[in-house]
């Protein structure tokens, strides 16, 4: 333990943000620019804001924006509450929801102390700490991840919610009724500088998923809260809800987020997942299937940062496409890590367990940090499973040495308590603030009780 945020200095920060600004200052006066929402995400990964008129920006690039940290989650205590937000210039970005004359603008903000020290509890530092500790050993890690949502329609007296539509996956007009909405949003998607590769109606009804560009895990990481803000926010322009939550209905499949990762030798720019000699292990490097390995190895661990609700744990159950058993697999979907066919430069593993509730500074941080671990221990993950995992029998599946991911929030929090190396991946501020509020809520999940539970146990 004992890690802290070794990342650029406030002051190296502020002239990497002087040499920005000028272009920053055009583009406002071009697009008629009024107001900047500096963002930056709490210990969840939820988006925190607050504006500040354009005219101000070049103090802001400057000097960053003294605000109160006490009142945001996972931050400090109140005797401790100045923090400065110090923008981030090459995540600016005019908002496409926004009124066309008289423009709004956002910028993703790092979270440092007044003094100019970085923030131990702020997320996105903490992933780019990881970020330079993976570029000393010689890697860079690119993600893609496939964020899944809902739309729903709420019922305004009673707040119950059902699908926007009967679509099942890719289908098509009239079945799929959000054909209009998911084109709204691509549109924003490309106006903030989003890449999208693909979009189409996933398998639940009113369910949907649109991919974009793989990035640098940092970048990659901007680019799901950049997302789910522009999905929510064209979705209630279109009196629809968008929801992340990883199982919204009864009976039906969960979101999840699977994670394309790969590393790369930032010297060679060569992807070195790829082994064009390794016809054996399908063309998979030694450090790809170590990584896989890592990944296996600290599976529960990785639970409780990338399926951090105890709502996560409905989805990754038997029969709804989310994985449940910890093997690996070069074509097998019910797998939990699954290697695409795609090879060369496209080489990279698909890490299917983890959901879009999750923060994914904390959760690309913890990916990176397991994968490496299994490089440099050199961890076999053993012979792929290509067989339905669900169709096996108990006896099978320990026969294989197949483990079970966690079944509930209090055992991957457990996990997590015990593994060192995903510890490592995070600050101790992050660890202890991350733990603190996780047992908080599984006590606070113990306790409640359902409407399931009163229909089902009333005539005891």
């Amino acid at each position: 333990m004992g890690r802290e945020v070794y990342t650029m200095d406030f002051r190296e920060r502020r002239r990497e943000n002087e040499e920005r600004l000028e272009e920053i200052r055009r583009e406002i006066e071009r697009r008629d620019v009024k107001f900047i929402r500096l963002q930056f995400v709490d210990i969840h990964g939820f988006v925190k804001n607050f504006a500040i008129p354009a005219e101000h920006v070049e103090e802001a690039f400057a000097e960053g924006v003294l605000f109160d940290g006490s009142s945001i989650e996972g931050f400090v205590s109140i005797e401790e509450s100045d923090m400065i937000a110090l923008p981030d210039p090459d995540t600016f970005a005019i908002l496409p929801w926004r009124p066309r004359e008289g423009k709004v603008a956002r910028v993703i903000c790092d979270v440092y102390w007044p003094e100019g020290k970085p923030f131990e509890g702020c997320p996105r530092l903490n992933l780019k700490r990881v970020m330079n500790e993976l570029a000393e050993d010689g890697y860079v890690m690119y993600c893609g991840p496939e964020c899944e949502f809902y739309l729903l329609k709420q019922d305004p007296e009673t707040g119950d919610v059902e699908p926007h539509d009967e679509g099942g996956y890719f289908d098509f007009y009239p079945l799929d009724r959000a054909e209009d909405i998911r084109r709204e949003i691509i549109f924003a998607m490309e106006e903030f500088g989003l890449e999208v590769e693909m979009s189409h109606h996933e398998v639940g009804p009113g369910q949907h998923e649109i991919d974009f560009k793989f990035a640098d895990a940092v970048a990659s990481a901007d680019n799901v809260i950049s997302f789910k803000q522009i999905v929510k926010a064209i979705a209630r322009r279109h009196g629809v809800i968008a929801t992340f939550m990883p199982k919204p209905l009864y009976g039906e499949n969960g979101n999840g987020m699977h994670v394309h990762q790969s590393l790369w030798d930032p010297r060679t720019e060569e992807n070195l997942f790829y082994d064009p000699d390794a016809e054996d292990q399908y063309y998979l490097s030694d450090e790809a299937l170590y990584y896989i390995g890592g990944l296996m190895e600290h599976a529960h661990a990785l639970c409780a940062i990338c399926n951090p609700l105890v709502n996560s744990y409905k989805r990754l159950v038997p029969g709804y496409e989310a994985p449940v058993y910890i093997a690996w697999s070069p074509k097998n979907r019910s797998a939990f890590i699954r290697v695409p066919a795609a090879r060369g430069k496209a080489t990279r593993i698909e890490y299917r367990s983890p959901d879009p509730a999750c923060n994914p500074y904390l959760a690309f941080a913890a990916m990176a940090v397991a994968g490496v671990d299994g490089i440099k221990r050199e961890i076999d993950p053993g012979e792929p499973v290509n067989e339905n995992l669900y169709e096996m029998s108990k006896r099978e599946r320990e026969e294989l040495g197949i483990r079970t991911l966690p079944e509930n929030l209090k055992e991957a929090l457990e996990a997590f308590e015990e593994d060192e190396v995903v510890q490592r991946a995070f600050t101790d501020h992050l660890v202890e603030r991350w733990l603190e509020v996780k047992w908080e809520e599984w006590k606070q999940y113990r306790e409640r009780v359902t409407k399931w539970e009163v229909r089902k146990f009333i005539v005891y």
